[in-house]
């Protein structure tokens, strides 16, 4: 992955024949033209989360329509830290209740959510 600087407070991330544009709000200098980087961090969450519920679906063939998810968070505002992640899963109506259980587990097995439970090591160098 490499990381770029297009302009003002812009970043760009290339990886895999892809470009992913950031900015950052107007009141931080940027001009919202783009996600912020935690906003993509916590869409990457919700995403995650979201392919491995639809994939539990699509593996036992089950109607996906009406299935979604919402992600919201709570903030230490005092720390400037992330307390906590809340997704919300909700299912199709017609959903089977014996899969209610291992539903919010698969889930749960997202892997961006499982990279944060037992988080890496960062180094940042000079190149």
């Amino acid at each position: 992955m490499e990381i770029t600087f297009p302009g003002g407070v812009a970043v760009a991330a290339r990886y895999n024949n892809f470009t992913i544009l950031t900015d950052q709000p107007a009141s931080s200098g940027g001009t919202n033209g783009a996600p912020s980087p935690f906003d993509l961090f916590l869409a990457s969450l919700g995403t995650c989360a979201g392919f491995y519920a639809l994939r539990f679906c699509q593996q036992r063939a089950l109607d996906t329509a009406g299935l979604r998810l919402t992600l919201t968070t709570e903030r230490d505002e005092a720390a400037h830290r992330l307390t906590l992640v809340r997704i919300v899963l909700y299912l199709p109506s017609a959903f089977p209740e014996k899969y209610h259980a291992a539903i919010l587990k698969a889930t749960d097995q997202c892997a961006v959510k499982r990279a944060l439970d037992n988080p890496p090591r960062f180094q940042v160098v000079i190149g």
